[in-house]
């Protein structure tokens, strides 16, 4: 007598793929949004979405990827928060250095504070041994 696998028809696969460019892709949209920062647009439109990514994501069923989001998210963030109080304190510094090399200052350092980590982020999580998984959905 051989015996099958059910699977419920509430069950979802989310594939060893899926959960890597999930980990992946917060990361890498911010990194992107930091080295486009002199056009400032893409900025304001990342900081909008990823608020709705970084939502979707914190609550993953894998705990590796929340863990990549979180890490990405806190550099993220404070990173754009340093952009907001320079914004507002920025033009005392440049009264003393000129307006140019504040901006060039801020870029060079949200740069560094966002890219570098959200490479080895982003290899880490490329060498991660990712696992299908198999998750009940009350939704159908």
């Amino acid at each position: 007598m051989e015996i099958k696998a059910e699977t419920s028809s509430n069950q979802h696969i989310i594939t060893a793929k899926q959960q890597k460019r999930a980990a992946q892709s917060f990361t890498f949209f911010s990194c992107l949004a930091v080295i486009l920062l002199p056009f400032a647009i893409p900025l304001f439109i990342w900081v909008a979405a990823s608020i709705f990514m970084y939502a979707a994501a914190a609550n993953h069923p894998n705990p590796k990827v929340c863990e990549y989001i979180k890490q990405s998210g806190y550099r993220f963030y404070s990173t754009f928060a340093l952009l907001v109080v320079m914004a507002f304190f920025g033009f005392m510094l440049g009264e003393k250095i000129g307006v140019l090399n504040v901006l060039f200052l801020v870029w060079g350092i949200s740069v560094l504070l966002v890219v570098p980590l959200g490479l080895r982020d982003m290899l880490r999580a490329s060498k991660e041994d990712w696992q299908d998984m198999t998750m009940e959905s009350e939704y159908d």
